[in-house]
């Protein structure tokens, strides 16, 4: 028996005083919404006709990586002269007295963004509704969307939240 508990010992010994070369520093992990600045624009005078099937495309100019989703905001009321405009989450949609309906909408790939309009009669749609569109764009991590509850809590559906908490001064112009 004291050969046995002799053997582990030495044994366990010999485990714990190896050590060889140590491996190749990791990648730098990612650090939460603390710094972070998400890459966002805004995009102007955006005009939806039957000539472009109301579908208009915009390239990011920018890296978007596999593990990031695209948020859209429409501009949904201009306040000239106070503080701040009122920005709509997409998809957005509108149920008008006559039937006709209208969705404000979007996809997104690695490459580019497109916005598009959905509905029973896009035709008849005033000009209000088809011309002069703002939006903007955020790319953010997918991790923190649509969670009941993330790292910060943010209110995606409150672009004045998603600002704060992704660090953004301004939205480039296009």
């Amino acid at each position: 028996m004291k050969r046995i508990i002799t053997f582990i010992s030495v044994f366990a010994l010999l485990l714990t005083a190896c050590e060889g070369d140590p491996g190749p520093p990791g990648f730098d992990g990612f650090d939460g919404l603390d710094g972070e600045i998400a890459p966002a624009f805004e995009i102007e005078n955006v005009d939806f006709t039957p000539g472009n099937n109301y579908t208009v495309r915009e390239n990011y100019g920018f890296e978007v990586f596999p593990t990031e989703v695209t948020l859209v905001y429409i501009l949904w009321k201009d306040n000239p002269g106070q503080q701040q405009d009122v920005w709509r989450l997409v998809p957005q949609t509108i149920i008008f007295e006559d039937g006709n309906d209208l969705v404000y909408n979007f996809e997104f790939t690695s490459i580019y963004v497109d916005f598009f309009l959905e509905g029973s009669n896009l035709e008849i749609l005033d000009d209000i509704w088809t011309q002069n569109k703002v939006f903007r764009v955020v790319v953010v991590p997918a991790i923190n969307v649509g969670r009941g509850t993330n790292i910060n809590n943010v209110d995606y559906s409150d672009i004045k939240a998603v600002i704060e908490a992704y660090n953004i001064t301004e939205f480039s112009k296009r």
